[in-house]
């Protein structure tokens, strides 16, 4: 059962910039030992509000109350850039203020906790964050909050790159963690596992809403209170446009009945001020249609072998595969196997085994986005990717089918939340006309009301597709004609 109170928001506002407010005079608590779930759009501001628990943001106005002398922990969504060349030890160390002594021992018992095994052959503590798989490096952030056995501990995404076995770990450690745990996903099954609490943050008036219940039971409320307002706000415009046509009328009949018209006019306004400002649900991407490059013939991709990671050493497999166009392929796998690292050779055409038919343009949809110029505008960004085929016109009526707005396009892509860089990596591939379309965990950061369009979108691509998703119910949306399981493989 939650306990105390040990934080509050008390008519809390922040702005990045002025007169933009991302959340406006919002008042919430959350309890000792309550498993909280944040909800909202992409950009409405998820990961701001954990930078004002943790103190790393100072509201603009209105207070936030931490109980004194508890401890914050934040598993982030992704390592950052400058870190990735750390060894083990240094990425932990960097947890705590003060020197530890014992690291290598925490270090050890954290990574099992997170379900990492690392190599036999090799002393984890001085390996590079850099050798760890996608899904692996997704532990090795969870294991850095956890290390700190923190009184609030704060999971961005925490889902993200991890498999079957990965997301089944983290969710029977949450139920079981005693203390206080906050989470930001949009894996749906795995936050009604455990939430008692659900914050919405209202991308449209910076609110902060508060439930109680599991998140099946607060979606259900959200919708029925939706439907609702509608309802009501239907009824009101009706019997105020009725007002407004008997005004008319009366007005037209002169003499005292202008009395009646001025009535009316007045009863109208007074309905008018009942009409309840219905929040607005996150609205879907357009759907749309990634094209594929005109002059595709023959075999596009070949493998004659394939290199994977067995029992962490590296191994080649002899295969027999080729991809033409319209076939889709599946790459499957545990973390660790080297399912990432293969999609980035292919992409560089450096894959061991592979042949990729000359001028094929590749499309690569990146894991961590680091395939993007964080220093580049957005606009910069897709005017670099688009071919002949696009003008600024259609370029910019392309990206408004993702949510990005004029003011996002002049925005750089290194200051964009993780959703939003999904949803530019999904424009620029539109714009690049790919006849090879490599996809590495592409619902990552995805506001799960894009996914369907997404996967349609997937399915209908014409060129040829290598695909890498821990998200079953997002690949069974899509048309695969070839799967290779890596961790299958002998």
């Amino acid at each position: 059962m939650a306990g105390e109170i040990i934080v509050r928001f008390e008519e809390t506002s922040f702005e990045y910039t002025p007169n933009k407010p991302i959340i406006n005079e919002v008042s919430f608590t959350i309890r000792k030992g309550s498993k909280v779930t944040i909800m909202g759009q992409n950009g409405a501001g998820k990961s701001t509000l954990f930078k004002l628990i943790n103190k790393t943001l100072e509201p603009t106005e209105g207070l936030i109350h931490v109980g004194e002398r508890l401890t914050i922990a934040e598993s982030r969504q992704t390592i950052p850039r400058d870190e990735l060349q750390l060894t083990v030890r240094e990425f932990f160390s960097k947890c705590f203020k003060e020197k530890l002594y014992d690291i290598d021992h925490k270090v050890n018992k954290i990574l099992e906790v997170v379900h990492l095994t690392p190599p036999a052959s090799k002393v984890v503590h001085e390996m590079l964050i850099s050798d760890f798989s996608g899904g692996q490096q997704a532990r090795i952030l969870l294991a850095s909050a956890l290390i700190q056995d923190p009184d609030i501990l704060l999971l961005d995404e925490p889902t993200n790159n991890l498999d079957k076995a990965g997301i089944e770990h983290l969710t029977k450690f949450i139920k079981e963690y005693k203390k206080t745990v906050i989470v930001i996903s949009h894996d749906a099954e795995f936050l009604n596992s455990f939430t008692d609490c659900v914050l919405y943050l209202d991308v449209f008036t910076k609110k902060v809403e508060q439930y109680a219940g599991n998140y099946f039971d607060v979606s259900r409320e959200i919708t029925a209170r939706i439907e609702r307002e509608n309802k009501k706000n239907a009824q009101l415009q009706k019997k105020i446009q009725e007002k407004k046509d008997q005004a008319n009328m009366f007005a037209h009949k002169g003499g005292k009945l202008r009395l009646v018209a001025r009535r009316m006019r007045e009863l109208a306004e007074e309905l008018q001020n009942e009409v309840v400002d219905v929040r607005k649900e996150d609205k879907t991407i357009r759907p749309f249609t990634i094209p594929t490059q005109d002059d595709l013939s023959g075999d596009i991709v070949t493998f004659t072998s394939i290199s994977y990671l067995k029992s962490h050493k590296p191994t080649t497999k002899k295969i027999d595969v080729k991809l033409a166009k319209k076939t889709h392929l599946l790459l499957a796998g545990p973390n660790g196997v080297g399912k990432t690292t293969l999609l980035e050779s292919l992409a560089k055409g450096e894959a061991q085994g592979v042949t990729i038919a000359p001028s094929t343009r590749i499309g690569y949809y990146r894991q961590d986005f680091s395939n993007l110029n964080f220093g580049q505008t957005v606009f910069d960004c897709l005017v670099e990717s688009a071919s002949d085929k696009y003008n600024h016109e259609t370029m910019r009526g392309v990206a408004a089918g993702f949510h990005i707005s004029s003011e996002m396009m002049g925005t750089l892509v290194g200051a964009l939340s993780e959703g939003q860089k999904g949803l530019v990596s999904f424009a620029k591939l539109v714009m690049e006309r790919p006849g090879l379309l490599i996809l590495d965990e592409p619902t990552n950061h995805i506001n799960f009301r894009h996914i369907p369009v997404i996967a349609k979108a997937l399915h209908d691509f014409q060129g040829v597709m290598i695909l890498v998703s821990h998200v079953p119910d997002f690949v069974k949306e899509i048309r695969i004609d070839e799967t290779i399981d890596l961790g299958a493989l002998p």
